[in-house]
């Protein structure tokens, strides 16, 4: 028997970070920001489903990471422009890191990712606002 696979969150980085670094692109030395938020903006695709994570990005949305919860042994979020969106780091039990970077509704995605790890996973990673050590 298996589980219907139901997506939770799908869509790009939040908008807000395009907009905060195109303001820093006024200043010259901001400006590989600016161009690295553009690059974000037009490229990089997060679905998270209740049975995997898939972030599609680089250059031209050619790279494609796909994740099963098991893999994962920790994650990490930082609050970024003012907890509008956040950072996550996920950390594989391989040590391999796959970075999200300003995701929309960081808190909740980061509670369903959370409700879906192993109990091992959750002690790690803690709960939303601690750092795990």
């Amino acid at each position: 028997m298996s589980v219907k696979e139901e997506a939770y969150f799908e869509g790009g980085p939040h908008i807000g970070d395009l907009i905060f670094n195109l303001l820093l692109g006024f200043t010259v030395i901001c400006l590989p920001l600016t161009v690295g938020a553009v690059a974000r903006a037009l490229w990089l695709r997060y679905r998270i489903t209740n049975r995997r994570i898939s972030v599609t990005g680089g250059w031209m949305g050619r790279e494609r990471s796909d994740i099963i919860y098991s893999e994962i042994a920790k994650v990490v979020t930082v609050p970024r422009g003012l907890g509008a969106w956040g950072d996550m780091v996920i950390t594989l039990n391989d040590g391999s890191r796959l970075e999200l970077r300003a995701m929309p509704r960081f808190r909740e995605v980061y509670n369903f990712i959370h409700q879906n790890l192993s109990p091992k996973a959750q002690k790690t990673s803690g709960s939303l606002g601690q750092m795990a050590q």
